[in-house]
């Protein structure tokens, strides 16, 4: 355990939680993390997730232009909905996206963990796809995906970052409930 894990934990923490409050500067702290999580996962060889968090870097400014127009527009960050065959379909791409990265880490890198690294890397980028367009959704992924990340971590032996995916869990659940009334809310206003 780092003084700079110990930070990158922190923002970390601050941004999904600015995230759940559906608060515009959760994109700028996610931001943040994501470029101190890139350096830290490179120093323990994890490829995939270095990698993920350039995706995320780009996801956030994304996010953070999808939602600002979003909000010049209503005044708020509004729930969008997600269609059944739409959740199946884009699922079924990030295990195949999943796989192939999996096979590209397993045969031309020293990855600790190829193949959960790439499956995890590919739902993390659904679940952040799905928190650009508001989706309740990702946060079940979420849920899930992060469980999946704590037992990774632990067997990397990166306990405190261990502990922010077990803490991220907890937030998601509660980012799920958070959405939820505010889904909630904007029906009753419509």
């Amino acid at each position: 355990m780092s003084a700079f894990e110990i930070f990158a934990v922190v923002i970390s923490l601050i941004g999904v939680t600015l995230t759940i409050r559906r608060n515009m500067w959760c994109w700028w702290f996610n931001f943040l993390a994501c470029s101190l999580y890139a350096y830290f996962f490179f120093t323990i060889r994890l490829y995939g997730e270095t990698l993920l968090q350039f995706f995320f870097i780009a996801m956030n400014m994304y996010g953070y232009y999808y939602w600002l127009k979003g909000k010049r527009q209503e005044h708020e960050i509004r729930i969008e909905p997600i269609g059944t065959s739409q959740v199946v379909a884009q699922m079924a791409g990030a295990v195949i996206l999943g796989l192939l990265f999996g096979l590209i880490l397993q045969h031309f890198t020293d990855a600790a963990v190829p193949m959960l690294d790439a499956q995890l890397v590919a739902f993390s980028l659904l679940a952040t796809y799905w928190t650009s367009r508001k989706h309740i959704a990702t946060w079940i992924l979420w849920i899930f995906v992060n469980i999946i990340y704590v037992g990774m971590f632990i067997y990397k032996e990166v306990f405190l970052t261990a502990g922010l995916y077990a803490a991220f869990v907890g937030l998601a659940a509660y980012g799920w409930w958070q959405w939820q009334q505010a889904k909630q809310k904007q029906y009753r206003h419509a």
